[in-house]
């Protein structure tokens, strides 16, 4: 038996980025150990940094250097890790198994999609202008694009003002529980993808998004395709 079209009357999917529809990790786990080499350090094993990659400069800091936010010399390695990072963010990062494939099905149904990330768009403009992958989103709305980042609702309804949509009509797919947040209180539908940057300690169902799916494509069930 096929699965319920639970999201009958969507006209467009937000996507968050990292970790929901691109692998970022190789490039951000590279930028902070060449911190660590540049310094004469050991280098650490990807292993390492990938658990952390969806916290950012503060996760590839924290596991380079020992160091929080509240450190004294962090705010001056996190630039040097954003110039790293700049360096090298197309090198490494990849879609994730079945992103293109579902991307290429929503373009085929008439289906608008979009990017609402953190991430500030120093990083989010010429990442997703570099991979083909982004030819058609119809928005991108990054962690500075509006006065609050998720998870407060203001990126997601920015996204779909953008669109020319109501909330209602957008349903947006998130791999951090700041994503599900930010999608309830704009509104939207949402669902959780556990295919990410989740560890194993992470459970979606105490987010309460209204689906959760282990793979891409299998976003496709829950939508009206053709």
């Amino acid at each position: 038996m096929s699965a319920p079209q639970v999201f009958s009357d969507i006209a467009a999917v937000l996507f968050d980025l990292d970790g929901t529809l691109i692998d970022s990790a190789p490039d951000l786990g590279a930028a902070a150990d060449k911190m660590r080499t540049d310094r004469g350090l050991p280098s650490l094993p990807f292993s390492a940094y990938r658990p952390m990659a969806g916290a950012g400069a503060r996760g590839m800091i924290g596991v380079a250097f020992g160091l929080t936010p509240q450190d004294t010399s962090f705010d001056a390695l996190k630039e040097e890790f954003f110039c790293n990072y700049e360096a090298c963010m197309t090198e490494r990062t990849y879609a994730f198994d079945g992103v293109q494939e579902l991307i290429s099905a929503l373009d085929i149904a008439g289906l608008h999609w979009g990017v609402v990330t953190n991430k500030s768009q120093r990083f989010t403009l010429p990442l997703t202008a570099r991979m083909p992958l982004f030819a058609t989103a119809r928005t991108i709305v990054s962690g500075d694009s509006t006065a609050h980042a998720k998870p407060h609702p203001a990126p997601l309804l920015e996204a779909a003002r953008q669109l020319g949509l109501s909330a209602g009509r957008c349903l947006y797919v998130g791999d951090d529980e700041r994503d599900i947040v930010a999608g309830l209180a704009a509104g939207m539908p949402t669902v959780a993808a556990a295919y990410g940057y989740l560890g194993a300690t992470n459970d979606t169902r105490s987010w309460n998004a209204h689906v959760t799916i282990t793979a891409a494509k299998d976003l496709l069930k829950y939508l009206p395709m053709p």
